[in-house]
C-alpha cells in the first residue's frame, strides 16, 4: 500500500494468537446466541448477530493490524498537506470526537438495551471495552501507548482492556445460550391449585 504496511501476521506471539482465538470463540458464541434468540420478538437475535460480526472483524483486524495502516495513512497525509506540526491537536480532537460519539451512541444504545435481556447489556459493555482499546490504539498517542503497554500484576493494560472485553462478551453469550436452552415456564403452570 504505502511501502511500510503489508498484509501479514501483525502479532505472532502467544498472547496475539490467544486473543485471536478468543475473538473467534466470542464470534462463535454470539452466533449461537443469535440463532437461539432468532425466534424472540425483542430483536435479541439481531444484537447477537451484530456482536458476532464485530468480534469476527476484530479478530481478523488483530492479525492484519489495520489500525496501524490507518495511522500510517493519516501521518502520510498530514506530511503531504503540511499539518503534521499540529498532529497533537488533531489527535486530541479525534479522541474527543470519538469519545463524544461514543457517549451519544452509548446513551442511544442504553435506551434501547435496557428493554433487552441483561446478557445483551453485559455483552455490549464488553464490546465497548474492546472498541475503546482499538480506538486508543488507532489514535496512537505516545503517552497513551506507554500507559496501555505498562503492566499491572504482570499483565499489560492492553491485554486487560482487550482480553477483558472479549471475556465479558463470551460470558454474556454463553449465559444467553444457557438461558435460551431452558424451557420457558408458563406463569399459569407455576401456580398450584391445591383444590384440583
Amino acid at each position: 500500500m504505502n511501502g511500510r504496511w503489508t498484509p501479514g501476521i501483525g502479532d505472532p506471539g502467544v498472547i496475539g494468537w490467544l486473543t485471536v482465538a478468543l475473538y473467534l470463540l466470542a464470534a462463535g458464541a454470539c452466533a449461537v446466541a443469535a440463532l437461539r434468540a432468532s425466534s424472540h420478538r425483542d430483536g435479541a437475535g439481531r444484537y447477537w448477530a451484530a456482536m458476532a460480526l464485530a468480534m469476527l472483524a476484530l479478530g481478523v483486524n488483530k492479525q492484519l493490524d489495520l489500525q496501524t495502516l490507518f495511522t500510517q495513512l493519516m501521518r502520510d497525509d498530514s506530511l503531504r498537506h503540511g499539518w503534521f506540526a499540529e498532529r497533537r491537536l488533531l489527535q486530541l480532537a479525534f479522541i474527543v470526537g470519538v469519545a463524544a460519539g461514543g457517549v451519544v451512541m452509548a446513551l442511544l444504545a442504553w435506551r434501547r438495551l435496557r428493554m433487552l435481556h441483561r446478557n445483551i447489556r453485559m455483552a455490549a459493555w464488553g464490546v465497548c471495552l474492546v472498541f475503546t482499546y482499538v480506538l486508543i490504539r488507532a489514535a496512537s498517542f505516545h503517552h497513551v501507548d506507554r500507559f496501555i503497554n505498562a503492566a499491572i500484576f504482570g499483565a499489560r493494560w492492553n491485554w486487560v482492556l482487550e482480553i477483558g472485553g472479549i471475556a465479558i462478551v463470551i460470558i454474556a453469550a454463553l449465559r444467553a445460550c444457557v438461558a435460551a436452552g431452558r424451557p420457558a415456564r408458563c406463569p399459569a403452570e407455576s401456580r398450584v391449585n391445591p383444590r384440583v
